[in-house]
Parts: structure tokens; sequence; C-alpha cells
């Protein structure tokens, strides 16, 4: 079939459907020539058809092509010719197959190499067309949302997850109804963006990519969570998970990493933006032969460059608008805030024009607030509508309840907001995104019964993962039939989980952490694809209570508007409320002296006036104490005369944990006493 060669449009990038063929378009400032390779079959080693880009058609720094005949399902590599000279920055190989940055899905694996020649999973032609039903994105507003981080693999993939199609898209589809069932809002997705799945030589990897942050590219879904093996196949299945989260109310946040690439340091293989324009996509030393690396992972992506600026945004965009994404989290997203030569620098172009660009306005912008290289932003990393996942939250959550401090201070800014992190950039409270863990670190089960990590299992000798967790194990390490430590650990994951719930900001739970999955003590299971990070579904039956108070804590937050203010508490009065909106005592009911107590707080909170269609909220009283000794606690002098139901108790054996909405019962005295390391809260006793 010949191939007829002309210009058509300079943009978009990538391969774009025109009438009886597809254009290819791609940028090279460098380049002296560009083929286009053309394979019938992902498993073909070699391709089928090469052609030429004829360079009377290239436009400034963009070649671009029309090639009659090709169809949706097309196969392709580029390949480029120009100068190998990494001392001024450049790495062109002419015989690299390479992947086009624009790819919007990708076939096959890494095939064997017998001539020296990499050959990379294949470029596919995507047929954008899909039934969305109608679909849209969902804009529910950050402070109405409750995130559940995940895992697309590992939340299906075991066998006692009883789905028909483990470890994939679908798979997650057949388990919307659990989802549904706890109340989340939103489900963050660790990456869904195309990485590898074997070696560069072809051979298996020697420890397996199972988080997936090591990109090999940007705009194209993970060929490895399609049930089928049809090239471009998980664009429409990714497309269907969309699709029935949003049927169900659940908004989809997927995690990006623009930050490094799969290509690795100065010694990895060339697979893309190196055989492009290494010095453009790239932050290079002052060499130009090494690569800088804030990313921990041998090479930084050079955002701050227009042309990489421009394909981020064109990357964002692509997500939102072909696959009705709500938001993203950035990981190590200050390296964003780095200049071309690495340096931070206040309001970087791509951090600042991703805020204001028009077709993302509804979309969600979270940062990891930090980097490989000490870069550390949270409560800084920007302001207008980035919002943060909030470490200094998890740092102090953990440390009041496991012990290592009892600064009260620090606690209550975080129940209360952080204020200090955010309120003088403009910010709100839900610009905060708190967790108490994450995928990188200790389950929540794991960080109350293990005091070091345990990460033999990853061949580093113990040396990878965080060494500061501020855990405890309660006298035993690891798994213990003593039930006195059971017992506690119990009432510690439910301290750490209402703390979470009640706290002003957004809440982010770690997938399993409902209902006690373990790692085993490993708190960098980036390697470990097998059943010691796969949800084992089992757990949800043998841990049923608290998979209870887990969904009745995600009610009460969603019922009650007092715990999910769009304002920062300044103690003042508001609304129908005889209360200030916050006040703070210690456990003798007085105004807290914060230096005065180091186990027990009372925060009192008025509630938040209707809204509209809003009802009003509730007064909430929080009681904590995580001292080693039972404490009476006396009301506040202002609250006595109101009648006060009680909806926590970490203490109480389930299901007296937590009650619904007017079922729990009143506190018919001016007190109440707390047990050790435990928490209450009561919401007052509506009007008759």
């Amino acid at each position: 079939m010949p191939a007829a060669l002309q210009p058509i449009h300079s943009h978009p990038y990538g391969a774009t459907q025109i009438d009886g063929g597809y254009q290819f378009a791609v940028f090279s400032r460098s380049a002296t020539a560009m083929r286009l390779l053309l394979y019938d079959d992902a498993a073909d080693p070699d391709p089928a058809r090469i052609i030429s880009f004829d360079p009377t058609h290239r436009c400034g720094d963009v070649w671009f092509a029309f090639v009659q005949g090709v169809r949706h399902g097309q196969l392709y590599h580029l390949q480029a010719d120009g100068p190998f000279d990494p001392e001024r920055g450049q790495r062109f190989d002419g015989n690299a197959r390479l992947i086009d940055p624009y790819a919007e899905a990708l076939a096959g694996q890494f095939l064997p190499s017998t001539d020296g020649i990499v050959r990379p999973p294949k470029c596919v032609v995507i047929d954008e067309h899909f039934d969305w039903r109608g679909d849209r994105q969902l804009n529910r507003s950050l402070s109405k949302t409750v995130i559940y981080e995940m895992h697309v693999r590992g939340f299906t993939q075991s066998k006692t997850s009883g789905v028909e199609h483990p470890g994939t898209f679908l798979g997650v589809v057949e388990k919307i109804p659990y989802l549904k069932s706890l109340g989340v809002t939103a489900v963050e997705l660790m990456p869904v963006c195309e990485f590898p799945l074997n070696h560069w030589n072809g051979t298996a990897l020697d420890r397996p990519n199972y988080w997936g942050y090591d990109p090999l590219a940007f705009f194209a879904p993970h060929r490895g969570y399609a049930t089928s093996s049809e090239p471009g196949a998980q664009v429409r299945e990714f497309k269907q998970l969309v699709r029935a989260l949003h049927a169900e109310g659940i908004e989809v946040i997927i995690d990006v990493v623009f930050n490094h690439t799969a290509e690795g340091n100065e010694y990895g293989p060339t697979l893309s933006f190196k055989g492009l324009e290494n010095s453009v996509y790239y932050m290079l030393e002052h060499d130009r032969a090494r690569y800088l690396n804030f990313s921990g992972c041998g090479n930084t992506v050079n955002g701050n460059h227009p042309v990489v600026r421009q394909m981020i945004f064109d990357c964002l965009r692509h997500w939102v608008v072909n696959f009705h994404v709500d938001g993203f989290r950035f990981d190590l997203a200050s390296i964003l805030n780095r200049d071309r030569k690495g340096r931070l620098v206040p309001n970087p172009p791509v951090v600042e024009v991703i805020a204001e660009d028009p077709l993302l306005a509804n979309t969600k912008l979270i940062a990891e607030a930090w980097d490989a290289a000490g870069a550390y932003q949270v409560g800084s990393f920007a302001n207008i509508r980035w919002a943060e996942w909030n470490g200094r939250y998890r740092d102090d959550v953990r440390r009041y309840w496991n012990g290592f401090s009892r600064q009260l201070n620090d606690l209550a800014t975080r129940l209360a907001g952080s204020a200090d992190l955010y309120e003088n950039s403009g910010r709100e409270p839900f610009h905060g995104i708190n967790f108490v863990t994450a995928h990188d670190g200790f389950t929540l089960n794991d960080l109350v019964s293990y005091e070091t990590k345990h990460n033999e299992a990853n061949g580093e000798s113990n040396q990878d993962g965080e060494n500061v967790n501020y855990s405890v194990n309660f006298g035993v390490e690891g798994p213990t039939n003593d039930r006195e430590i059971e017992a506690l650990r119990g009432r510690q994951i439910r301290n750490l989980l209402a703390t979470l719930f009640v706290s002003q900001g957004v809440p982010m739970l770690l997938h399993g952490d409902e209902c006690r999955r373990t790692q085993r003590g490993n708190n960098n299971t980036y390697c470990q694809d097998n059943e010691l990070s796969w949800f084992d579904w089992s757990l949800v039956e043998k841990n049923a209570s608290l998979v209870r108070f887990v969904r009745e804590l995600i009610r009460l937050r969603s019922e009650e508007p007092t715990l999910r203010r769009r304002e920062f508490l300044r103690g003042q009065m508001y609304g129908h409320s005889q209360f200030p909106d916050a006040s703070w005592y210690n456990a003798a009911g007085l105004p807290m002296i914060w230096d005065a107590d180091r186990n027990s707080l009372v925060l009192l909170l008025g509630g938040v006036p209707a809204n509209g269609a809003n009802p009003p909220g509730s007064d909430v009283l929080i009681l904590l104490h995580a001292g080693d000794c039972p404490q009476e606690f006396q009301l506040p002098g202002v609250a006595l005369p109101r009648k006060w139901r009680l909806t926590i108790d970490t203490a109480a054996d389930p299901p007296a944990d937590i009650f619904s909405t007017d079922t729990g019962p009143l506190l018919e005295q001016s007190g109440t006493l707390l047990q050790p390391r435990s928490l209450k809260c009561y919401r007052v006793e509506a009007a008759m």
C-alpha cells in the first residue's frame, strides 16, 4: 500500500485521524532525519514498513507526515537520526525504536535483543470513539470529598477477591458496590499510565515494577490492567471503569508522574525522549553528559521548559477530555517547582498555568509537595487551587497517638485544618489532604504492630523505605495472640481513623486500612506484586466490625457539615450555634493552657449555619486522651446547658464504638470517663 506524504497540520502531536489515513507529528529540534516504523503485530521484532518523514514537510521543530490507509489499531515506533554528543546533551541513536511521547496506548512488551537494538512496546493508533452514555465529570467540591487511595491490580488480584477479571480495570468495576458501601466519594488510583512490564533487554525484571512509578508513556493507560490483549483495549476498559464509577457517584483521581521517566540515567536505554531531544526533556548536569536526579530514579523531567510544559498541559487535558478523570495527584510535585537548572523558584510557570488552565478549571489538583532531593514544601507548594498531601498531618497525628510527642498544639492545629500551612496562601482547610497512611509506608495495621520496617523481601538488605515511621508494637513485633495487645492495637486503629474523619480538611484512606490489611511490616512494597501487597478480601469479613466503624465514620462526615468546614476556625461566633466555631479545653473543662497538659484535649465546635439546600451543622464535642491511665473529663461550663449524644467511643466494644444519627446514648452527667488511649465524640441533641 503506497504512502502519501504531505503536510496537514503541525498540531496536535502524535497520531491524528485525517480523511483516508493518519497524520503523525513529533517535536525534535536537532534531528537530521525522522522515520515512522509500522508493524503488523506487537510481537514482530522488526517493522513491516519504514516511512521517512519528508524534511520539506517539517514546520519549525515539528516533523509531520500524513500516511494514507493507516487505520486505528496500527502499531508504530518513531526513529530519529541526529548527533550523539553527550557532552552537549545530545543522545540520538539512529537505530533506536522510539515510543512517541504522545502515544495514547502501547502494545506488547520489550522484545529480546540479539543485535543490540532495544525494542520497546509499540505505540498504538487509537480509535477515540466510545459510548459515554452521557457521562461527565462529577465536579464534587473538595470539601465534600473522601478519598480512597488504591492500586488497580492489587485491589482485586488476590483469589479472595472472587472477581471474574482479577487485577484489571474491569476487576475494579466488579468491586464498585463495595466502594459504594464504604461511602467514599473518590478513588485515587496509583499510576495507571504506562510503565514497563519487563526489562528493556527483554528479560524479566529483577524486581517487579508493582507500584508503576516508572512512566513510559504519559498519555497511555497501562496495558497490564486490561483483560484483553487487543492493542488499545486498555483505553476502552479504562473508560469503562471511569464511566461505571461515575454512575455510582465516585470520582476518579489518577496519580501522575511528571518527575522522571523509565529511561533512567546516562547508562539507561534510549526509549523515547532521549532519542528525540534529550536536552529539552531532561534536566542535565553542568557537564551535560549526566542527569540531575531530583526524583531518585536516575533522571528528572524538565517540566519548566516550554516544550515539556506544553506536553504536560496536553497530557492533563487528554485525561480530562478523553477519559473524564476528575483530578490528579502529582507525584514528587516539588520537582515542578524547579527551573531548568534544578533550582527551586517561586511561581514556576508549569504550576501556575496548570492552576489557571480553563479546561482544567473543575479538576482537582493535589500535590505531593516534596521530592527526593530534600525539597519539602507542604504548605508552600503553590496557592490558588492546589491542594496538598498533608505530610505534617500524618506525622503529628501519629506522634500524638503513638506517644512520640504530646505537643497538643500541633495536634490541635491539624484537627482544625492546618491554618498554619494553608491560610497565608489564600487557601482553605480542604486544600489539605489529611492522611495517616498511604501506599508509601506502613499500612494502618502495621503502624500499630511493628516498631521497625521489615523490607528484607525487597532485596536491598532492609536499607530501602522510610526509617522514621512513629510506629509502635505494644510489646510484640508483628502478629500476636495476646488478647490485651490485640485489643489495644484495635483501639489505636480506631483512634487514628476517628481522628482522621473528625479533622477539618479532606480525609484520605489507604485501601484495606478499613479491614486491617497487612504488609507484614514492609513499608516499601514497590516491588511486591504478590500477596504481601494484594488486598486480602477475607479480611473484610474477619474484621467486619472495623469495616462498619469506617463506614459509619464516613457517614458521619457526610451528614455533618461542622466536620468539613470551608473556612478556617477562628474562635468566633457564626450562624445558629451558641458556641464559637472552635474553643479548646483541658480535661477539667477549663480553657486550654497549651504547655500544661500533654495527654488530653477537648475541642468544642459550634455548628455551621444552613447554606442554601444544606441543613445547619450540629455542635460537636471531641475528647481525646492519649495517656496510659483512665482520665475523667469535665464538660466545659458553656456546654453544660446542652444535651450531648454519644457518636464515637473508640474504647467501647462494637457496635457501641460508633452510633448512627440520634441513636447513641445521652450524656446524663457533667463529665465522662475516657479509657487509656481513647477518643469520644458527641453531637448536641437536636431540639424537638
